[in-house]
């Protein structure tokens, strides 16, 4: 467009000044072809669009919106139309507590209220596609900015609204996965009736008040230590029944000594034992006897 304007704007002063004035008038034909030139080269450029790859152009002319879309490529346009470019590729948007972490600078994660009354901190991504065929209607009915428009306040509205059902501790760990996919259908019907795909939803923290988190610990400790006493006393417990089997092993075993061997028997695997003695060449002097009479001494000598 820059380029018709200037080709005009020189095909004026050759008109009107160059061809009037003698002294340069001979340079009217060289003016007049460059204007003509540039106003060429202007229409030629104006009617051809290229769109790059993840994209889609939407024309408007003079505020009215062409409800065909420009694909990737090279398009022909009507060179007075404006065309505005939107992204078709996987976006994101994150809120996060983290300075500098999330789209918008400073603090801007999400706080709920939760059902027992107790604010809950939550940073979430959310990730998203323009459907490519909507985009007129989204120009027309939300615009180019339709990050800010549609899809920071529906996941945060949406957020708050199902937190309530939830307690603080519950979303913290065992209904966590249940709030992910509540929140998740709700955003994604209303993103879908504007024009847009909700492709994932991410809960990457939630933090809890500071009074839960150390009740929280405090039954965590207690359920660790509860745990570990039970390890003692079912160690204990096992020690204490090895050694009542111990003992009634051992007691068996006199029970069956004292019952099953006589004196007689008693007597004689004591005289073979002596005799295995008297017989090793390390035998000096052999004393045996019971207890009655004198006892017989015995010498390899």
């Amino acid at each position: 467009m820059a380029l018709i304007i200037l080709g005009i704007i020189i095909l004026a002063v050759a008109y009107f000044v160059v061809r009037t004035n003698y002294k340069i008038n001979r340079y009217y034909s060289l003016v007049n072809m460059a204007g003509i030139l540039l106003v060429v080269i202007g229409i030629s450029l104006s009617v051809v669009k290229q769109v790059e790859a993840g994209q889609t152009g939407v024309q408007s002319l003079f505020g009215k919106v062409d409800n065909r879309i420009l694909e990737s490529g090279l398009n022909m346009i009507n060179p007075l139309a404006d065309v505005t470019m939107f992204d078709i590729k996987t976006q994101n948007y994150t809120m996060s507590g983290v300075h500098d972490e999330g789209d918008k600078g400073g603090d801007d994660a999400i706080r709920v209220l939760s059902a027992d009354g107790l604010e809950v901190i939550i940073d979430l991504t959310v990730l998203y596609r323009l459907v490519p065929y909507e985009a007129p209607r989204i120009l027309k009915e939300i615009g180019s900015d339709y990050k800010n428009t549609i899809v920071r306040p529906i996941t945060r509205t949406k957020i708050r609204d199902n937190a309530v059902y939830y307690d603080a501790v519950a979303l913290y760990s065992t209904k966590r996965d249940e709030f992910q996919e509540r929140i998740f259908k709700g955003i994604e019907k209303d993103f879908k009736s504007r024009g847009l795909v909700l492709e994932q939803l991410l809960v990457r923290n939630i933090t809890l008040p500071q009074s839960v988190k150390i009740t929280i610990e405090s039954k965590i400790n207690a359920e660790q230590d509860a745990q570990k006493m039970q390890f003692v006393l079912q160690k204990e417990k096992q020690e204490a029944e090895r050694k009542r089997v111990e003992a009634q092993g051992i007691a068996d075993y006199q029970k069956i000594i004292n019952t099953g061997l006589s004196d007689k028997q008693l007597q004689y695997e004591m005289i073979k034992a002596n005799r295995d003695i008297a017989t090793s060449p390390n035998t000096k002097i052999i004393i045996l006897g019971n207890g009655k009479g004198m006892p017989l001494m015995l010498n390899d000598k």
